[in-house]
């Protein structure tokens, strides 16, 4: 039952990490003119949004399987 509490503090441990941080935001560079021997890139960020309930599930379920595992222990 080791490796249920593993991944138990680990869904919790990710699940305030996305509470924490609401999202994640990357940088791309996309190309905006290529003319010849012109080229001209932009650089762009994108987020990708990370709900509180997403969090807050990930924590609920992370301390539901911690305890199961304490229980068969």
């Amino acid at each position: 039952m080791r490796g249920i509490m593993i991944v138990g503090i680990a869904l919790i441990i990710l699940g305030l990490v996305a509470l924490a941080w609401q999202g994640i935001t990357y940088t791309t560079k996309e190309k905006v003119v290529d003319v010849g021997p012109l080229k001209v890139e932009a650089k762009r960020e994108k987020t990708i949004p990370l709900s509180p309930a997403l969090g807050g599930v990930a924590v609920a379920a992370g301390v539901v399987l911690v305890v199961v595992g304490a229980r068969r222990s």
